[in-house]
């Protein structure tokens, strides 16, 4: 039986007394809309279009003696621990904290900094992501399928090389630069590259249209609850760190899946019982002139209407400093998606200008001493608003999410190798017999 209904109106204690869950299993799918309880692995509900949810037989985490990520396995949807040395790396800060009147600023950074543990060597906690995801997928026969905008693209590039994986890729001309790996490629890395007129969301198309062949397994985006909840231990490095749950929590989206993971990873922290009585704030923010997510959160609607809230999509997001932050089909709507998210912490979003994403990355790399990426820039820029504006008071305990970073650093003790595409496509409309071969579609 993979699929049972469960009543769920109340909190999550309430929920586990609607369901027997099977004593050999470690987690289950519900989904976030009709409540519809999975035992086996999907994406999608069969009811609606919900995001489903994991839900763990283990609920209160216990820490396991590895490094990196696979600490948190109790809370991963993978049978093997993940023995990776990535990981988040929670720290409170002094230098910052100090220049912006805070007492309780934590940092998690999401990158390589190994004089504070920190060894993600794709430089950004997309690399969280990957690794659950590269590990559901081992055994299957499958090649994974995904579409990135540079960060994603090199984490699951990466994966692939120490695992042997195959991954097939499709990023925008603009992610170039971001092709690199901190080893050499492999021959299971197959990225591919679209046209210069294309970007992130044409990306998407073309991967979905080749994740629909044979032997192809979809990354599933937003839906992949590997995903959601790698990038949900930066809440729970945090916790333990602080031994508490944040009073809010920053970190600049493009999709917002890194959002909606904090949510669900503070929902099951907060069942936990030792962390806290009381959800964290989000505190998301989007890089102008584009802005979705902004703008109609802004406008108090559900709903993103493409004229208003992005007109003229491509020249826009030519214009952004982080442009890695653009998505033009957000899961902001969907159920258990960035609005709900929002709603359930009492959330905020920011639209964070060039000019000042930019002075925001100067003033944390001068007092921090490392380098971040453009991303992590904007959701800097987001909590000196937030310090501004009073949003946040001097004894708040404070989460900042540096998403990515450390590339200098790696630098010094790496040497760095580009991923050249394996084939080039004008558009997502392309023959797929042009992107992968005959043979393969035969």
């Amino acid at each position: 039986m993979t699929e049972t209904k469960a009543a769920f109106g109340g909190s999550i204690s309430q929920f586990y007394q609607t369901i027997t869950i099977p004593k050999d299993m470690k987690y289950h799918l519900v989904c976030s809309g009709c409540n519809d309880v999975y035992f086996d692995d999907r994406m999608k509900c069969v009811r609606d279009s919900a995001l489903l949810r994991t839900f763990y037989s283990k609920r209160q985490i216990e820490l396991k003696n590895v490094s990196g990520m696979g600490r948190f396995h109790d809370w991963l949807p993978v049978n093997k621990i993940i023995t990776s040395d990535a990981g988040p790396v929670t720290y409170k800060s002094t230098e910052l904290a100090a220049e912006l009147g805070l007492n309780n600023l934590h940092i998690c950074f999401n990158g390589y900094w190994p004089e504070k543990g920190a060894f993600i060597k794709t430089c950004s906690f997309k690399e969280l992501e990957a690794f659950p995801t590269v590990e559901r997928t081992r055994g299957s026969g499958r090649s994974l399928v995904l579409a990135s905008a540079g960060n994603t693209a090199r984490a699951f590039a990466h994966a692939s090389a120490l695992t042997g994986i195959d991954v097939y890729i499709v990023v925008p001309a603009s992610a170039k630069p971001r092709m690199w790996l901190p080893e050499e490629p492999t021959d299971s890395i197959h990225l591919i590259q679209m046209g210069k007129n294309c970007d992130y969301t044409d990306s998407i198309h073309l991967a979905e249209r080749l994740s629909s062949l044979p032997g192809m397994q979809p990354e599933g985006g937003a839906r992949n609850v590997a995903r959601r909840d790698g990038m949900g231990t930066v809440m729970l490095d945090a916790a333990f760190s602080m031994n508490r749950m944040p009073d809010h929590y920053f970190q600049a989206i493009g999709s917002g899946t890194g959002g909606i993971a904090a949510w669900e990873a503070s929902l099951r922290l907060l069942e936990d019982g030792r962390f806290g009585m009381r959800l964290p704030e989000l505190h998301l923010s989007q890089n102008l002139p584009f802005a979705p997510m902004y703008n109609a959160w802004k406008a108090g609607r559900r709903e993103i209407i493409k004229d208003l809230d992005m007109p003229n999509p491509k020249k826009l997001i030519h214009e952004m400093y982080a442009d890695i932050l653009s998505n033009r089909e957000p899961p902001y709507f969907i159920g258990g998606g960035v609005y709900d998210a929002l709603c359930s912490t009492n959330g905020t979003m920011y639209g964070i200008s060039n000019s000042d994403a930019r002075t925001a990355q100067q003033l944390f790399e001068s007092y921090e001493g490392i380098d971040i990426f453009p991303p992590a820039a904007v959701a800097v820029a987001s909590l000196i608003e937030a310090v501004n504006n009073q949003k946040v008071e001097a004894e708040d305990y404070i989460l900042l999410n540096i998403t990515g970073g450390g590339v200098k650093r790696l630098e010094m003790d790496y040497r760095m190798y580009r991923i050249e595409p394996a084939v080039h496509a004008e558009n997502a409309s392309v023959p797929l017999e042009e992107i992968i071969g005959e043979k393969v579609m035969a």
